[in-house]
Parts: C-alpha cells; structure tokens; sequence
C-alpha cells in the first residue's frame, strides 16, 4: 500500500515538474534560436503512457492543451510579422510541423478523447491530409461507434478527389446506430461524383424508400434530379464539341445547334434551349463552347 501511494505521489510529481518545465519553455521560447524553438521536446505518445500510467486522461489533456496553445502562438506570430491577416480557411502558411506529433501523442494517451480527433481533421489537411487520415484511423478504430469521425474522414477524402474511398467511408458511417439519414446520401454523391451515376441512383432510391421524413425525399428528389442533369450536360457539351470541331467556332446560341440536340434526345423549350430537369434553360456558355445551369435553378450545383 505504502509502495504504491509513493509511486502516485512520484508520478504526480514528476507530472507538475513536467508542467513547470513546459511553461518555463514557453516563457524563454523567444529567446532561443528558432530552430531550437520549434524542437519536439516531449516523448512520443507509446512512450508518456508507460510512463504516466493511471494518469494517463490527464496526460492527454496536457497535450491536447499544448496542441493549442501551439497553433495560437504561430497564429499570433504570423499577425505580428505579416501585414496582411491570416486566411483562417488555409493555415497551410503557418509550418505546423510540430501539430500531427502532439495530436497523436494525445489520443495515443486516451484514445477515447475525440476532440484531438476532431480538432486534426479540420487543421491536419492543410499540414499533411496523410497525418489527418492517419490520426482519424486510428480513432475509427479505437471509436467505430462514434458517426462523426467517419463524416470527417469521408469529407478529407472528398477534397483529395478520392470519391470512390469517401463514398465507402460515409456509407460504413452512415449504418451506425444515431447517424443522420444524409450520410448515406454522401455516399451516394460520392459515388456520382466518381462517375458511378448507377450506384448512386440506387443507394438515393433506397434511400427514399427507407424514410419517411419529407425533407429527406425532397432532398434525394433534388439529388436524383442533380444526377439527370449531370448526364444531360454530359450530351450537350458534346453535340457543342462537335459544332465547334465542324464549324471552327463556338455555337452563338441555342438555334445553332437545335437540330442535334433534339436528335441526341435532349429536352428543348419552345425557344429552342436545352432545359434542366426543373425546366429551367441551360445556360450557353459561348467563350468555351461550355454548358451550365442557370443560377436560378432549384437544381443543385
């Protein structure tokens, strides 16, 4: 008993030693050299948990802290010597190498702590999309109940144009207990976004089929209608393809090439004009021989 009350009170201490140290280092940072500045001075995270034992939730919390503190002082820093303000939406500019190591040495600590989890994968992908899809593998697994992490590991997915991963991602997540319906509509976009317009016909029409919300229906309603157009923008812009290719320039307007569309099967108005699946005209885009919808569309972009 005596043994292991001495062990608590020597991990304890060396716990408030280690904080005192890291604040002693934070308050003399500014005048050691910068490459010394930004060393990793703490353990890797296999390393603090045999080392912290019990402790080590609280552990964790020291470093998500530290993992904070870290980009606010780059953040300030970068205010201090850059005239112009910081893009919030890009943080790319601020070297946060340091970032993945303290982010993984927390939930390797605790690996039931979402937030690091969900601080890295807005963060990470401007540092290294690699580490934020490591750091949210590693809480998949060590969480696969928890929908919201498979939502953020589809989304970096996405923005890497990997729609065939993200589509797998949001639909494993979208099948756990609590998740929103719209994650399996994710699935579906991804899948429409990769090309796969079949597949994703399908998982929207089961979609529909298994809910009785009437937001959900109108919304697969609107994707169902977004895929249509897809399609039909797919042939007209080869009918403008070929016009240019015969003619030398692009179409002026819709009459030019009427004919051939009503031939590849595209719906006209009286005008003439190719119209989406809302009935709102396609808008001509004459500089690049290029199709799109209108703004006013109620059909999604």
């Amino acid at each position: 008993m005596k043994r292991d009350y001495r062990l608590i009170l020597g991990i304890a201490a060396g716990l408030t030693a280690a904080a005192f140290v890291a604040h002693w280092n934070d308050v003399h940072r500014r005048d050691l050299p910068a490459e010394f500045a930004e060393e990793q001075l703490s353990l890797n995270g296999p390393a603090m948990k045999r080392i912290t034992l019990a402790f080590n939730a609280i552990a964790a919390d020291w470093y998500w802290m530290s993992s904070l503190q870290y980009v606010g002082r780059k953040m300030i820093n970068y205010e201090d010597t850059h005239a112009g303000k910081l893009r919030l939406s890009d943080l790319s500019s601020l070297d946060l190498h340091l970032l993945p190591a303290l982010l993984q040495t927390a939930t390797t600590l605790d690996p039931k702590f979402l937030d690091p989890y969900y601080y890295g994968a807005v963060i990470l992908p401007d540092v290294d999309a690699n580490e934020a899809i490591a750091l949210l593998n590693q809480g998949v697994a060590a969480n696969p109940e928890q929908w919201k992490l498979y939502q953020h590991l589809g989304y970096i997915y996405w923005q890497r144009h990997e729609y065939q991963k993200a589509s797998e991602v949001y639909e494993t997540g979208g099948k756990l207990p609590g998740a929103p319906l719209w994650m399996l509509a994710m699935s579906a976009r991804m899948k429409a976004e990769g090309g796969a317009g079949q597949a994703a016909r399908e998982m929207y029409a089961h979609l529909y089929e298994a809910s009785d919300d009437l937001n959900v229906k109108g919304m697969v309603e609107k994707q169902l209608m977004r895929l249509d157009s897809l399609d039909e923008r797919g042939k007209i812009r080869q009918v403008l393809s070929d016009y240019a290719k015969s003619t030398g320039h692009c179409a002026a307007s819709w009459k030019e090439v009427a004919v051939t569309l009503r031939a590849a099967r595209v719906r006209l108005d009286a005008s003439g004009a190719p119209t989406d699946p809302a009935n709102t005209p396609y808008r001509l885009i004459t500089s690049d021989c290029n199709v799109d919808l209108d703004d006013n569309s109620p059909v999604p972009h």
